[in-house]
């Protein structure tokens, strides 16, 4: 699958960091039950590896893995069942471990260089990280007038209230969130609710 298709799949990208792997496939399948199927599991927990395989049996899910800072963490997380990575920045060795293991891979920018090493490695979508912390959507938009070839995924910061902002912006494609999954015992309405929300958000 092409990064570009999962970017595709709905306006938001739910960013979860699940403790406990019990709690992977309720949660996947009130994700997409409310319309968003792809789903970025952060490598932030001891649980995640575990997660990224329960959610990858769920109907519908396109899972893919978060915090990818090295080869060996994005081989297993292929490993797990992970269909797409991302990453907070962007390294060539992290890039070609995902063309190494014909995976879509959504590396992170900040930068200008940031965004010219990604292109002169064959790249043209992105992670736009962190987001608000990076200068918000007055940040993005300079950006984005001088590589305009590119699409990005502002991720970092973003609110359910925020999100219909950067999702009016031409060169975003979805955006990254963390509201949908609140930390603590996951309720699945109320995750279903959320995602239901967030499905219908867009360029409108």
């Amino acid at each position: 699958m092409r990064i570009d298709e999962v970017m595709a799949l709905a306006p938001v990208v739910p960013v979860l960091v699940i403790e406990d792997v019990a709690h992977a496939r309720p949660i996947a399948e009130a994700l997409v039950a409310g319309g968003l199927r792809a789903l970025e599991v952060t490598l932030r927990t001891p649980a995640a590896l575990q997660v990224i395989a329960e959610m990858a049996k769920v109907e519908g899910a396109v899972v893919g893995a978060g915090t990818v800072v090295n080869a060996d963490q994005l081989a297993r997380a292929v490993g797990a069942g992970a269909r797409f990575i991302v990453s907070p920045g962007l390294t060539a060795t992290v890039v070609e471990a995902a063309h190494k293991e014909e995976v879509a891979i959504l590396p992170g920018t900040a930068t200008a260089a940031d965004i010219m090493r990604g292109l002169d490695l064959g790249l043209d979508r992105f992670k736009f990280f962190p987001a608000e912390a990076a200068g918000g959507i007055k940040a993005l938009k300079a950006l984005a007038a001088p590589f305009f070839q590119c699409t990005f995924c502002p991720t970092g910061g973003i609110t359910e209230a925020t999100a219909p902002d950067w999702l009016a912006l031409p060169a975003v494609a979805c955006v990254g969130g963390s509201w949908l999954v609140p930390g603590g015992t996951p309720d699945p309405d109320a995750i279903y609710q959320r995602a239901l929300a967030a499905s219908k958000l867009g360029k409108g």
